[in-house]
């Protein structure tokens, strides 16, 4: 990943996949509906694409085989369908599977909610996966780099964040931290991102709540930005990707840049 033009990462949300609670039975649909939102984000002019399992309410803290199976399928449908850098993130805190499709599509990037310490959160106590994560990379060399949360969306915390990133990388390894808001849409704190920026000797992005009105003050404090909800219709996460308000950000960040 370039960091030099701070990405902008675009978010294709799964709809629920087979053997998740939500699923209605249309596989060709959750595949078609990633397609298109891969496709627009890629025409809008983002710099890289990830996918999620968003539509897999309640979460479990890791997925089964079949949400694993399907949904390197998805993602190698999307591989072949777009050329821009691809990243994967399986919820909750999956980054077993997540390196593993990637693996398997040849995509470029992971995120990983919890790397390292501990979270409270709705699926009860989360533990980091950074010892397991390394083992297999280490069985399965690759360029894929490993973006990592710190204080992760939808979770309690105790460690202090300063504390909690420097372990995320000197312990954990990350390549790219990831610093968002409480919950998915919500902004991120300046302050906290400002310091993460200080401190981090690798690059910082923005997780949440990246809008057209705050870019610009976000701008200096990160070196990427991964953009879900206000690039969807109407700015509501569980809508479609919109050309129209996607190539807006993304001239919005032209301007930026230069």
């Amino acid at each position: 990943m370039d960091f030099e033009r701070k990405p902008l990462i675009g978010m294709v949300h799964l709809n629920p996949l087979p053997g998740s609670y939500r699923y209605d039975g249309d596989l060709d649909g959750v595949i078609e509906s990633a397609i298109r939102d891969a496709k627009t984000i890629e025409e809008a002019g983002f710099d890289a694409i990830m996918i999620e399992n968003f539509g897999d309410v309640p979460f479990p803290k890791y997925v089964d085989k079949t949400a694993v199976a399907v949904f390197t399928a998805v993602a190698k449908e999307i591989r072949d369908e777009v050329s821009l850098p691809l990243g994967i993130n399986v919820l909750r805190n999956d980054g077993i599977a997540a390196y593993s499709i990637a693996y398997a599509v040849k995509a470029d990037f992971i995120r990983v909610n919890v790397l390292s310490g501990v979270a409270y959160t709705d699926q009860g106590v989360i533990e980091g996966i950074a010892h397991e994560l390394a083992r297999l990379r280490k069985l399965l060399p690759s360029k894929i780099q490993v973006f990592a949360d710190v204080h992760v969306k939808h979770a309690v915390h105790f460690l202090d964040f300063e504390d909690s990133l420097r372990d995320t990388v000197e312990r954990g390894l990350t390549d790219a931290v990831v610093v968002s808001g409480r919950a998915t849409g919500e902004p991120v704190d300046i302050d906290r991102l400002s310091l993460a920026k200080k401190i981090s000797p690798v690059p910082v992005l923005v997780g949440s709540g990246t809008s057209y009105e705050n870019l610009p003050k976000l701008w200096k404090h990160a070196d990427g930005f991964i953009v879900g909800t206000w690039i969807k219709r109407d700015g509501k996460v569980e809508n479609e990707v919109s050309l129209g308000r996607a190539r807006k950000l993304i001239e919005l960040a032209k301007n930026l840049r230069f």
